[in-house]
């Protein structure tokens, strides 16, 4: 009975095996399956790869990735994958370790790590800031490594990627002019950009706007009431209208600074939501990386320029 029990189950798993992989094949129809970890990576790639691959991001809306566990059935979709796409910089925390293993079996592309290096922020000496997507220029470097790399793997479809990265890195270009030209808007005094974690490094140098973060690059580090009271007296002495809270971080600290601020017979309002570490819903604006950038931007030119 025990025997007859034992073989059983391994029929079962044979066929589970087979049916996953059935239906895998029956939902990619045969393309490349690329899975990303964020949204604004799977962005890149639908952009440049079209309809020759199935690709499909980890992460949703509202996640934040620096605290991001992967589920089984993220582990289910890494393992399936034909080729992966992530970050890097240690963006998506302890998750990295699992995308490195991957290496050993199949391509794996960390984009951030492909960026040339002297590009990339240091936070300390053994630590770059991940949040590349806020340079629109260093974001088409990253869609520019996707290119190679969907080239180097699929080189039957070279032309069609070229076609196709040729559109999007025009619209990179015509994106990162629009920026710089709503930014030189806000009066330069005014140019404060204050948020919940300090994802906007890339943003601040690359269109020339001062950035402070409560938090460090990571939403991992801690909060403490020092922060707090540093930043209130900050917003006073700089006379700051107005502070952003984050769609995939937690608004609780911030709105604490604004009441101590508030407390003090200034007045600071909440300027607007901003897509940091995560994009919009899929099939809104927000839901692509353009899309993203230009509602962060139109968001913090309407509450800064009051």
């Amino acid at each position: 009975m025990k025997k007859y029990a034992y073989y059983l189950s391994i029929f079962t798993l044979l066929v589970t095996i087979i049916s996953c992989e059935d239906s895998k094949k029956s939902a990619t129809k045969g393309k490349p399956y690329i899975v990303t970890t964020t949204g604004m990576i799977a962005d890149i790639v639908e952009n440049i790869a079209g309809d020759s691959a199935t690709v499909e991001a980890i992460m949703q809306p509202g996640v934040d990735p620096h605290l991001y566990k992967a589920s089984q059935g993220d582990l289910k979709k890494i393992m399936d994958a034909d080729y992966i796409f992530y970050n890097g910089l240690h963006l998506e925390g302890k998750m990295g370790e699992i995308l490195e293993k991957q290496t050993h079996v199949k391509p794996v592309i960390a984009l951030g790590d492909s960026i040339t290096v002297s590009k990339v922020l240091k936070v300390s000496e053994s630590t770059y800031d991940p949040h590349i997507w806020f340079d629109v220029v260093l974001w088409k470097e990253a869609a520019e490594v996707t290119l190679r790399s969907l080239m180097k793997l699929n080189p039957e479809n070279t032309a069609y990627y070229q076609q196709n990265a040729d559109r999007y890195l025009k619209e990179l270009d015509e994106l990162d002019q629009w920026v710089k030209k709503e930014i030189s808007t806000i009066p330069k005094n005014r140019r404060v950009l204050i948020t919940a974690h300090d994802a906007f490094s890339y943003f601040g140098k690359a269109y020339g706007i001062e950035v402070r973060g409560l938090q460090g690059i990571s939403t991992m580090s801690e909060i403490g009431l020092r922060d707090v009271t540093d930043l209130v007296n900050y917003i006073i002495k700089n006379d700051i209208p107005a502070v952003f809270v984050e769609s995939s971080v937690s608004d609780k600290s911030l709105k604490a600074v604004v009441e101590g601020v508030n407390n003090k017979g200034k007045k600071l309002t909440i300027g607007g939501n901003l897509f940091s570490d995560a994009m919009g819903a899929k099939g809104t604006p927000e839901g692509t990386y353009i899309g993203m950038v230009k509602h962060n931007v139109n968001t913090i030119v309407t509450a800064l320029k009051k």
